[in-house]
């Protein structure tokens, strides 16, 4: 695992942002794993700012998104395709067909499910996978406890989970209590995943997801086992490491061709 420790989130977002428009500048056709959020915001900010100043392309990109709510169609504001669609898809050259999200209303989620997984591995797989980071260590909505070589399946939220995002909602009463999810097995199968963690409350998160045991009881730690996954923290979120200094020293004194591109 990569750990890289930035000033503050916006340093972080960008350099996150250089990371996709490499992968997209070398693979044009390139298979995008995408997150929602506050976390990413600033993350599609520039590479929308990238593709009107720069002429990065998005008309060969193939995304599927993570997650999404169950119940909530797309024109619901506080749906993940509506996030998507209003934060990135609209201002940039993406061919929307080739944008994928779970349909949270589909009539039957177990199909619906089996199917993200083959139109995943139709497109070749997932180039490079964004994540964000839960305050109970969730990725996606693989919740504490859950299966670490899970599928995309039906997640029953953690009451964590509701309180955290509820806001949004206006209450815990009205926010689903089901989302559609890649599974940690899915995830894994990127062949390169960049996840993001910052501010105070991620603290405990990242430090067991980095430096704690392997466990289900904090799904992040499952990318200990990946070969090419990078981690982008402020200071803030990285507060609680005990081998900060050492992951400082690490990145420090890289071949240029070892560090983040």
């Amino acid at each position: 695992m990569e750990v890289l420790i930035r000033d503050n989130p916006d340093v972080g977002c960008l350099l996150g942002a250089k990371m996709f428009a490499s992968v997209i500048r070398e693979k044009p056709h390139a298979v995008l794993g995408l997150a929602t959020g506050r976390t990413p915001l600033r993350l599609y900010q520039e590479l929308i700012r990238m593709h009107r100043d720069e002429g990065l392309d998005f008309s060969r990109v193939t995304t599927f998104n993570l997650d999404e709510y169950v119940g909530l169609p797309a024109t619901h504001d506080q749906s993940y395709r509506y996030f998507m669609r209003e934060n990135f898809f609209r201002h940039i050259n993406i061919d929307q067909t080739r944008t994928h999200v779970p349909d949270g209303t589909a009539a039957d989620l177990h199909t619906e499910c089996r199917g993200y997984e083959q139109k995943i591995a139709d497109a070749g797989g997932i180039d490079l996978q964004l994540l964000g980071l839960g305050r109970n260590g969730h990725i996606g909505f693989n919740e504490p406890t859950g299966s670490l070589r899970s599928r995309t399946w039906i997640k029953i939220l953690s009451e964590q989970t509701l309180k955290d995002n509820s806001a949004v909602f206006g209450s815990i009463e009205k926010m689903p209590k089901h989302a559609l999810t890649m599974g940690i097995g899915t995830i894994l199968d990127a062949k390169r995943i960049l996840l993001l963690a910052f501010g105070p409350a991620k603290v405990r998160a990242v430090e067991h997801m980095i430096e704690g045991p392997l466990a289900a009881i904090c799904p992040g730690s499952a990318l200990q086992q990946h070969p090419r996954a990078t981690v982008i923290l402020d200071e803030n979120s990285a507060a609680g490491l005990h081998y900060a200094d050492h992951y400082r020293w690490i990145d420090q004194h890289k071949f240029d061709w070892q560090r983040t591109k």
